[in-house]
């Protein structure tokens, strides 16, 4: 099952998972996939606890940091990099302050005592300037063989600052012409993700999407993104050209994740039909479960999200809140989560997945070989 991207980046099976935890991470990379950790909660302190902590725990295994540098975002090029937040903080109508604190208060959602230190509606690592630090601390660590952004073609100083680490550089893409775009900037893995996926994500299917971005790009690998639950979906991506697959959704309901029980509970009930598109947490249309928080968002009556990353200044107290008191937040609690959704009913070690993920793929692959030679 080798292609191309496992000798570069020197890891046993073509499997990407994107994961905000860390256990996750290394156990991915310790079973012979790539670990991807996502880096946008945190701040460049909390990072690099987070990749000392890696460091330790892969052996001499490598993983991944995934960052959000959005192409487009509010005041970008119009305002101060260094004064950034506080002019975009100053901009959000009190209105939309009002409307979430009103929210999580007929919830019965608790507020965060001001005593605690850990910060909500920061703008995180969603502007150049914010995720520069990031990508800093990312790049301090030998073992981060990759560098991948979520939201975008990663800016040039970006790039030039990975290559010159010696580092490979991804980026996400839910179009063909954004997948050219990657590649003239010098990206050297395209993540072509579907409308299937969690988090943020396009318009177009996966099975639609996958050979288009797969011929617009010619010899760059790709790897193929949402709705990958299962060794047949792995099977049928590589079948249409990617190098491998880039999952996440899929890692949410694993033994090691850090899922709070009540989001467990919701996965593991959850079908396909449960998610929605929401700009509610972000700014962005984000896959998500379907609960109060989006759907008070999506009533007329009420305020429309803003623009990123002004958003998050007004949904990141309710993340954080949820994070804190996820059984009180369970109908209104953030959780990104792709229509895969349906399929995640138990369970499983991270080592099982993978293995699983491989040896399904194989029987499919020898499934289809037999009908052809029959």
């Amino acid at each position: 099952m080798r292609t191309e991207i496992c000798d570069q980046l020197g890891i046993e099976f073509p499997i990407f998972a994107f994961s905000h935890c860390r256990d996750v991470v290394a156990a991915v990379s310790n079973a012979g996939g790539f670990g991807v950790l996502g880096a946008v909660g945190f701040n460049a302190e909390q990072l690099e606890i987070e990749c000392q902590w890696i460091d330790e725990h892969v052996g001499d295994n490598p993983y991944g940091v995934d960052m959000v540098i959005p192409g487009k975002y509010e005041g970008m090029g119009e305002l101060d990099p260094e004064k950034l937040e506080d002019q975009l903080r100053e901009s959000v109508p009190q209105e939309h302050y009002d409307f979430v604190a009103k929210v999580l208060a007929d919830h019965g959602v608790p507020e965060i005592p001001e005593d605690d230190d850990r910060g909500t509606g920061d703008l995180l690592g969603w502007t150049a300037a914010t995720a520069a630090p990031l990508i800093d601390v990312a790049l301090a660590h030998e073992k981060v063989k990759l560098i991948a952004n979520a939201l975008g073609t990663p800016p040039p100083d970006v790039i030039d600052l990975v290559h010159e680490s010696g580092r490979l550089v991804a980026a996400l893409c839910g179009a063909a012409k954004h997948a050219r775009s990657h590649v003239e900037a010098g990206v050297d893995i395209i993540v072509a993700q579907g409308h299937e996926a969690g988090g943020h994500t396009g318009d177009v299917g996966s099975i639609v999407l996958w050979p288009e971005v797969i011929d617009a790009v010619g010899s760059t690998p790709v790897l193929a993104a949402g709705g990958i639950g299962s060794g047949r979906q792995m099977a049928a991506a590589l079948a249409l050209g990617a190098q491998g697959v880039w999952t996440g959704s899929l890692w949410l309901t694993v033994e090691e994740a850090d899922t709070t029980p009540p989001q467990m509970e919701s996965f593991l009930n959850a079908g396909s039909r449960d998610t929605v598109r929401s700009r509610s947490v972000t700014g962005k249309p984000a896959r998500m479960l379907r609960n109060d928080w989006t759907e008070a968002w999506d009533d007329p009556e009420t305020p429309d999200p803003l623009p990123m990353p002004m958003q998050y200044f007004v949904s990141g107290d309710a993340v954080a809140r949820g994070h804190r008191y996820p059984e009180a937040a369970r109908d209104v609690m953030f959780s990104p989560v792709g229509q895969i959704v349906g399929s995640m009913d138990k369970t499983r070690k991270v080592k099982d997945v993978i293995y699983d993920l491989v040896q399904e793929c194989i029987d499919t692959q020898e499934r289809m070989t037999e009908l052809f030679e029959g």
